[in-house]
């Protein structure tokens, strides 16, 4: 059990971490931390053990006096909107998200799909699973019933369909939670589907679009030509890549970009981008008549602010696309939508809209593992670039005219990660390599 209570999350090899008396024990400690919590949704992805750890989660939130409605089969994002649209008191998602199928885990949500997370309660969980000093149950034991939350999401996301004509597609699912996700998107997109069959083995590929290897099967569909872009869903489908008509890679933070100006077409707001995206995505947001607004790294901190400022979209570097029109949580479908809506109604391929938000030259991040203290080597590197405008939001930023830099530390592991951005390429490669030395220094 020790080490499967995470930052975001509860994640663990099944059956080693993570076994069915954990689940219940979970259980109980969730609707004991939560307080009066009566009504809890919980779906559950495709792996085979995470229907043994529902009936041993749902027996332990039950016996608290928690009532369970019981989703069944569903992605991340649909179980978001489910807490949202029944009104329950709380939610948790069944998964264990990217990760190979020996994995499964929980992710915990309050009322409204407030998102859980370590410093919000996901500690507190641990401390009330391994003491068993759970509440007395507050009511008798809870019952179970189940709900089909697809028609219900499928109304939801369609509501933002905006297409001017029919948008021909492939998507790699990679036999996960995606192959539900995309049931909700509109009739007007044709889908020609890679690994459509729900399998938690993933006997295919790993479900992480962040792999870039993973695509490998998408671009080779995409390079037969007739689709409009590619998309391939994380395990869960609460994240999402993209390529374009060629089956060229997009960089998740430029389909960030792309959607804010698909939303700002018909409406301004407030929209959050994380601090390690182009310059070119607050550029673009100010153009359409948005506020950009720089976020931490983290969809804990990203919701948060997003609820702060009633911002109307967000986009992580990751995939994660966030929607207030889902209860400020994560919708891939949407996501897709907005692509779709704007091919749809352009005279022109995705790759040329794309081309012009190339304007700079990112490095991507470069995860270095340090020896010493990771805060250590921030703090050199604060002390060392101090003519530039410095930024503490996440780790270190530092801005100049023409490049500048995020150096931060992981929540879990001791590696320093770098994102650098200029104006031309040799400067990107300069810069990069100068920090690296002072990273491994």
């Amino acid at each position: 059990m020790a080490g499967i209570f995470k930052a975001y999350d509860i994640r663990g090899i099944y059956g080693k971490d993570l076994t069915e008396d954990t689940a219940y024990r979970i259980g109980k400690a969730f609707v004991t931390f939560l307080g009066d919590c009566r009504k809890v949704v919980v779906g559950r992805d495709m792996r085979p053990h995470s229907v043994p750890l529902f009936q041993a989660l749902a027996r332990g939130l039950c016996e608290q006096g928690a009532d369970v409605i019981d989703l069944g089969l569903c992605s991340t994002p649909m179980s978001y909107h489910a807490n949202g649209a029944l009104g329950a008191d709380a939610g948790i998602m069944i998964t264990a998200s990217h990760n190979t199928g020996e994995w499964n885990g929980f992710k915990l949500c309050r009322s409204q799909a407030v998102p859980i997370s370590g410093s919000t309660g996901i500690a507190d969980i641990e401390k009330l699973v391994a003491s068993g000093a759970f509440a007395k149950p507050f009511g008798p034991t809870g019952s179970i019933t189940t709900y089909d939350i697809l028609p219900a999401y499928t109304a939801h996301v369609r509501r933002f369909s905006h297409l001017q004509r029919p948008v021909r597609i492939a998507v790699d699912y990679a036999n996960a939670m995606g192959i539900l996700e995309a049931k909700t998107l509109p009739p007007q997109i044709e889908i020609a589907p890679l690994f459509d069959t729900l399998d938690g083995t993933f006997p295919n590929h790993e479900a992480n679009p962040l792999h870039l290897e993973t695509f490998h099967p998408l671009q080779a569909l995409m390079r037969e030509g007739g689709y409009a872009f590619g998309v391939a869903f994380d395990g869960d489908a609460d994240r999402a890549g993209f390529t374009d008509e060629k089956g060229e890679i997009i960089a998740m933070d430029l389909i960030t970009a792309l959607i804010a100006q698909d939303i700002l077409a018909t409406r301004k707001g407030v929209i959050y981008y994380d601090l390690r995206s182009s310059w070119v995505v607050k550029q673009v947001i100010e153009s359409m008549g948005g506020t950009p607004m720089m976020s931490r790294v983290g969809h804990a901190f990203i919701k948060q602010q997003m609820r702060e400022h009633d911002a109307i979209f967000a986009g992580e570097l990751s995939g994660h696309y966030y929607f207030r029109d889902n209860y400020t949580t994560e919708s891939s479908a949407m996501a897709v939508l907005s692509i779709a809506n704007i091919v749809s109604r352009a005279g022109q391929p995705l790759s040329a809209l794309i081309a012009p938000l190339r304007k700079f030259h990112p490095s991507g991040e470069i995860n270095t593992r340090v020896t010493g203290d990771p805060l250590q080597v921030l703090q050199k590197i604060k002390a060392t670039y101090t003519d530039g405008t410095l930024l503490e939001l996440d780790g270190i930023s530092v801005e100049y005219k023409d490049w500048w830099f995020n150096v931060r530390c992981s929540n879990t592991e001791p590696l320093v990660r770098l994102n650098v951005e200029a104006r031309t390429l040799p400067q990107m490669q300069e810069k990069r390599d100068e920090l690296l030395r002072l990273i491994r220094a």
